[in-house]
């Protein structure tokens, strides 16, 4: 795997819980707003916090559809929940929240399972067998 890749896969695992972290400290200063009122809604949008949180979850999304295009879901997927994974350690370091070890086994097992999925090959080449004939397709192989 080459370093854009790598790259693509720190970004999907950094971009949404930071984002998701930006969002909601501006939604709490911003308070309640409702999709009627339309000047409530952009004045939210153009708190930094919250424009900062959009944008980072802008990148994970271009990350996550750019490491799509070139690997299974089933490969990508486990790199989100590495997401989780920093959300407990920003919390428990940068806010002095204590973990309690039941979420220590369970930051201890994401971090093996994705490890686990790393390790296997990040396309799978085997087609699934077909369910049903279709005669259609069929002739276009041909």
């Amino acid at each position: 795997m080459t370093l854009r890749k790598y790259l693509v896969l720190a970004g999907i695992t950094v971009f949404s819980p930071i984002g998701d972290a930006l969002l909601a400290r501006g939604m709490k200063e911003v308070g309640g707003i409702s999709l009627h009122n339309l000047h409530s809604l952009i004045l939210a949008i153009l708190n930094p916090w919250v424009a900062g949180g959009i944008l980072l979850l802008l990148a994970f999304f271009a990350s996550y559809m750019s490491a799509l295009s070139w690997a299974d879901l089933t490969y990508v997927l486990p790199a989100t929940s590495l997401g989780y994974v920093l959300v407990a350690l920003i919390a428990h370091f940068g806010f002095h929240e204590a973990i309690s070890p039941t979420r220590w086994l369970g930051i201890a097992l994401i971090t093996a399972g994705v490890g686990f999925v790393a390790a296997g090959p990040s396309v799978t080449t085997a087609r699934p067998p077909r369910l049903h004939h279709d005669p259609v397709s069929q002739e276009a192989e041909l």
